[in-house]
């Protein structure tokens, strides 16, 4: 199938392949592994954009020492111009106190999700906190706050959609990642985001993390 076919009207150019992210994947997995030399992680999904990056990082990462739990957040605002109400949706199943955590994000943004997390997790007694993006996009970030470990870095401002990344709920089953066009029909519904697509720095406020 060739990648740079829309699926449908709407869809923009492919901006990362699933081979790019593939790649991209393995080399975090590396990193990861070099990092952290054997010590027991607990992987922290932040559902549900993260989903499909976390599956195959597990997969990359192979015998490592691993285990898994999730996350949900909400992020209320209405724009730019607003600092957005971060608030928990869905806690761990498991205490952090003494653990080393790995959060895993699809993709940073203003950072305010990963900035709640961080301060989250560490104040529960973490051993230590690290966090893993498979995209940095760092255009409008608000916070100073910097993933440790980046798989892909966002080329220009535009939304993405594909590979977990959703406009309303959908396009996450793509197996890469693509731009939305600007005027993309609004179906009501979805994970709320505030997706002003005409102008240029929409965000991706989500009511499922970043």
């Amino acid at each position: 199938m060739n990648e740079q076919a829309p699926a449908e009207a709407g869809l923009g150019e492919v901006v990362f392949s699933a081979d790019e992210i593939a790649a991209a994947v393995v080399r975090l997995a590396r990193e990861v592994r070099e990092h952290n030399q054997g010590r027991p992680l607990l992987a922290v999904g932040i559902l549900k954009g993260a989903l499909p990056f976390l599956a195959d990082l597990m997969r990359a990462l192979g015998d490592y020492p691993l285990t898994l739990d999730f996350m949900v957040v909400s992020s209320y605002g209405t724009g730019r111009t607003t600092t957005p109400d971060v608030r928990l949706l869905k806690d761990l199943d498991q205490s952090p106190d003494g653990k080393h955590i790995l959060l895993v994000e699809d993709i940073i943004d203003e950072g305010y999700t990963l900035s709640y997390l961080l301060g989250n997790i560490r104040s529960r007694g973490a051993a230590s906190v690290q966090s893993c993006a498979l995209i940095d996009k760092p255009f409008h970030r608000a916070v100073d706050v910097h993933p440790d470990y980046v798989g892909l870095v966002a080329p220009e401002d535009a939304f993405l959609v594909g590979y977990g990344l959703d406009f309303q709920e959908r396009f996450r089953n793509l197996p890469h990642i693509r731009k939305l066009h600007a005027g993309f029909p609004q179906t009501g519904g979805g994970d709320g985001k505030v997706a002003r697509l005409p102008r240029a720095g929409a965000s991706r406020r989500s009511s499922f993390g970043q």
